[in-house]
């Protein structure tokens, strides 16, 4: 018996190890996340399903609560609430009319109904920096691209990289499994640690390690060459960004993974 325990106590170290580089390799699924979503569920509500898997509302479809213009305070006037959405007048001052959560995010899942108009522009940017010597959210967060490229009067050709779907200027879409202008899509986001996961309707468009040698590569190499604060911060807001065009929100939604 002694003997046992003794064998016991040498192993014990190891086991511990094993366990815990087992638990360091575990990463969230993008699909069970989305599975944990009612998407029968009243516009802008939680079930009991959603709350008990950790789920909690960013936007109640009455109020501003929770949202603020990026470095300013209150909500700039182009946004509006519309019959239980965040949108947005066709006018405006673009992407300095952002708006950004009050609260920070690291490693989070994000869902988002959106309904695009006809030739509108949007985008979800996540790991904003809040910070006076930034004019745009874009300058510190990548963006979840929202666009009707179809009829978007684009005056050069757009790049893979630039259409509905991809993490904008970095990755192009796998897949367009997205509605027509006018009918609701719905989008995840997963941000866990260094991986990133982009779904629209429950198909993945985007996957990426930030910070891999591919990762660096792209940004380095195309447009973030000259934002040097590009992609610089793991955790920070989530900016719904205006481009002087009409699309609408809601069902906004978010799990804390840590």
């Amino acid at each position: 018996m002694r003997r046992i325990i003794t064998y016991f106590l040498i192993l014990m170290p190891v086991i511990l190890l094993i366990f815990v580089a087992g638990c360091s390799d575990k990463h969230f699924s993008a699909p069970q996340l989305y599975a944990e979503l009612d998407l029968s569920a009243t516009p802008n509500t939680l079930t009991a399903k959603e709350k008990n898997a950790g789920w909690q509302l960013l936007f109640d479809g009455n109020s501003f609560s929770g949202w603020h213009g990026y470095n300013m305070q209150g909500i700039p006037d182009v946004w509006a609430i519309e019959e239980g959405t965040l949108t947005m007048s066709e006018t405006g001052g673009h992407e300095s009319q952002d708006i950004i959560t009050d609260g920070i995010y690291r490693n989070f899942a994000l869902t988002v109904e959106y309904k695009l108009s006809y030739a509108s522009n949007s985008g979800v940017v996540f790991q904003v920096k809040e910070d006076s010597k930034y004019k745009f959210p874009y300058e510190t967060g990548p963006e979840f691209q929202l666009l009707d490229q179809e009829h978007f009067p684009w005056a050069t050709p757009l790049e893979d990289v630039q259409i509905h779907g991809a993490n904008y200027a970095m990755y192009p879409p796998k897949a367009t499994p997205y509605n027509p202008t006018n009918e609701w899509n719905r989008l995840l986001l997963l941000v866990d640690d260094n991986r990133v996961t982009q779904l629209i309707n429950g198909v993945e468009t985007v996957s990426y390690v930030k910070y891999s040698d591919d990762w660096v590569q792209r940004r380095n190499s195309g447009k973030w060459a000259d934002f040097p604060d590009y992609g610089k911060f793991d955790e920070g807001h989530i900016s719904l960004q205006n481009h002087g065009t009409k699309l609408w929100y809601r069902n906004v939604k978010i799990k804390k993974l840590n």
